[in-house]
């Protein structure tokens, strides 16, 4: 997919896939509709399936929605990292690692989610390539994610699957990790009781701005 429509697939599903803001919660539907329609058919008719869906619900019911889809359900989380590391030192660092890129892409940290909430990702990686490389390293997370939402038969899911269309296919370790995870789950932390990230982290979501 060229670079291009690769980052509009990224900027309506991160909308689609952001808490839904009660003041312009419409206004964001019709911006993704008008957006959706220039794409290829693959990602287009999945992310039209998610756009029409939350169309047809005010905005209490898509907040409702959305916090029962992915707050009240540990196998459908929207932290991408929760996926390889668990809630681990490892995790930690991978966040670290996280909030480097997007400092080097030259977007300021400010109070906000962990850097690595999918919505926030999907911002990066619409707007510099840095995102799209990250969302490739963590294609299994995408790809579980995906289908917890298809079980759960969630219209997110489609979604998530037009993301998955901008990008590489799995590679076989992708797949043998995404086998590993339906099997085990994620990782627990094996000593110690430290908290999963370091404070700089914990204390420095983002915002991109």
């Amino acid at each position: 997919m060229r670079r291009a429509s690769a980052a509009r697939v990224f900027g309506c599903a991160s909308v689609l896939l952001s808490y839904p803001d009660a003041g312009s919660f419409a206004d964001d539907l019709a911006a993704v509709t008008e957006a959706v329609a220039t794409l290829p058919s693959g990602p287009r008719e999945a992310l039209e399936g998610t756009t029409g869906w939350l169309a047809a619900m005010t905005p209490l019911q898509a907040a409702t929605t959305y916090v029962d889809t992915f707050d009240l359900r540990r196998g459908a989380s929207l932290y991408l990292t929760y996926y390889r590391h668990g809630d681990t030192r490892e995790r930690g660092m991978a966040l670290a690692a996280l909030l480097d890129t997007y400092r080097g892409a030259g977007f300021t940290v400010v109070t906000g989610e962990l850097p690595d909430h999918l919505p926030a990702l999907l911002e990066l990686a619409a707007l510099d390539p840095s995102g799209a490389a990250v969302l490739g390293e963590h294609r299994m997370a995408l790809d579980a994610l995906r289908l917890a939402l298809e079980k759960a038969d969630s219209p997110f899911a489609g979604a998530v699957g037009a993301v998955t269309t901008a990008l590489p296919g799995p590679t076989r370790t992708d797949r043998v990790a995404l086998r590993r995870y339906r099997e085990q789950g994620p990782p627990s932390e094996r000593v110690g009781l430290e908290p999963f990230a370091p404070p700089e982290v914990v204390g420095q979501r983002v915002t991109i701005r």
